[in-house]
């Protein structure tokens, strides 16, 4: 079975090495881009064809947020999986109107994203419901 491709967008190299090797471990394939600007250029490429998107919602210092990026996501597939991170808390989450996601505060453990991650694949719906 091939494995399901992930895109994670985040700005901190740290936590991007983290997320990476933890969905490595998990059996997905991880493509990691630093900016906003990067991931929509691989979304709208479909090449690999993603299963579903991990983005911080601040991304620093591109000029595209992490809900321009699920925006793109959303465009190319009505129910695509989000799962965003904020290390500053997102006030504006309910009226982003994101459904099939899931928010996760920093700091988390890179297990907290695979446990998100299997059941938002597993159930078509956020983690928990």
């Amino acid at each position: 079975m091939d494995k399901q491709p992930v895109l994670i967008v985040e700005d901190e190299a740290l936590l991007q090495g983290l997320l990476q090797l933890e969905l490595e471990d998990a059996g997905f394939a991880v493509v990691v881009s630093g900016s906003g600007e990067d991931a929509v250029e691989r979304l709208q490429r479909q090449d690999p064809d993603y299963v579903a998107l991990i983005t911080d919602i601040h991304l620093f210092p591109s000029g595209l947020t992490g809900w321009d990026v699920a925006r793109v996501a959303r465009e190319l597939d009505g129910a695509f999986p989000v799962i965003y991170t904020t290390g500053t808390g997102a006030t504006d989450w309910p009226s982003q109107g994101v459904p099939n996601s899931v928010l996760i505060t920093k700091p988390f453990a890179p297990a907290q994203i695979v446990t998100a991650l299997s059941q938002l694949l597993n159930t078509g719906g956020p983690a928990g419901s």
